[in-house]
């Protein structure tokens, strides 16, 4: 017995029995030989460990379930079913921000100033201006950042992902208040799948239908548009290697590239990298891009935002000269 509670597993049944037995001491004992016992710990303990720590989740106190649920999230990233252990995360997840909610208006309503960091020290000060729960929640937001977007690296997740609506929401609300964006969470919450795309390309009056997901932001997206139309001999210019592709899609790394073109949304005005699909304006139900010369060259890291998620850009079919035209009519001048 005691040599089992000296392996990883060991410690999960450990952390069970002190949990359910409301046992504060042995559960924060059994979770500190999960950290000691995780490096030896082989991929099917990761599988088995994720959903039985997921399950616990309700159980645990609001102070160290987020502890809990990145533990869980590194389960899933060796592993462990993401559909089984994301309910309990996402639960957790929504129960943390909207206590965050509650800790900026409370912060307000008390004198203002500056926030405390996030990661910084839980005070008892703090908690005597705001009260536990909320504070709790503010102290545990990036913990519930982590977890999810590891959860959000499964497209299953993504698409089978209940009240996603209202998590964007609370989670935009406490980066209004805060001015901390949580811009991971926000864009991991924000990644399209199975998104159709129409590509318009000006110079040569062309155009395309593609479908796009798992892409985090438009650096990424920028990239394989370039190797499908340019790599694809579609439109003129220089295609990115195999590899600049390559990291884009499944590879994991990052490898310098240039951009082969300027986004351009169906207002006119430019579509930056630094944002993400979503961000893409929809006509007719379809998102529309309008591809130009890039006004000056441009290079970065090209790879992918979320190390841990697929992305995808597939040509369905080249436009007809008609349909094209159809498209073009809708798009609004380039502005200077």
């Amino acid at each position: 017995m005691i040599f089992g509670r000296k392996t990883f597993l060991g410690a999960v049944t450990a952390f069970e029995k002190a949990v359910r037995a409301q046992d504060a001491q042995g559960a924060e004992r059994a979770f500190a030989q999960l950290h000691r016992t995780s490096g030896k710990a082989g991929d099917s303990e990761y599988r088995e460990a994720g959903p039985r720590l997921a399950a616990l989740l309700p159980e645990v106190p609001p102070g160290p379930r987020a502890a809990v649920a990145v533990v869980v999230g590194a389960c899933v990233e060796r592993g462990a079913d993401a559909l089984a252990c994301a309910p309990e995360v996402f639960a957790g997840a929504r129960e943390g921000f909207a206590a965050a909610v509650d800790f900026c208006a409370r912060w307000a309503d008390s004198g203002g100033g500056e926030l405390p960091e996030p990661d910084g020290e839980l005070t008892d000060a703090i908690i005597e201006r705001t009260g536990h729960e909320p504070a709790i929640g503010w102290f545990t937001l990036e913990q519930w950042e982590m977890a999810s977007v590891a959860m959000l690296n499964n497209r299953a997740v993504r698409q089978t992902l209940e009240d996603k609506t209202e998590l964007l929401a609370l989670v935009e609300r406490v980066a209004e208040a805060s001015g901390h964006e949580f811009k991971c969470l926000t864009y991991a919450l924000r990644v399209l799948d199975d998104e159709p795309l129409i590509v318009l390309h000006r110079d040569t009056g062309t155009g395309y239908a593609l479908r796009m997901s798992g892409i985090g932001d438009n650096f990424q997206l920028h990239t394989p548009l370039a190797g499908v139309l340019i790599g694809g001999m579609h439109v003129p210019g220089e295609a990115p290697s195999a590899q600049e592709i390559a990291v884009c899609r499944d590879t994991a790394g990052q490898v310098p590239t240039t951009g082969a073109f300027n986004l351009v949304g169906a207002d006119g005005g430019w579509i930056f990298n630094e944002g993400n699909p979503s961000d893409i304006d929809v006509v007719d139900g379809v998102r529309l891009i309008v591809l130009d010369p890039p006004p000056y060259r441009r290079g970065w890291p090209a790879g992918r935002f979320f190390a841990g998620m697929r992305g995808d850009l597939v040509l369905e079919r080249v436009l007809g000269a008609e349909e094209t035209a159809g498209w073009f009519d809708k798009m609004a001048p380039a502005k200077g």
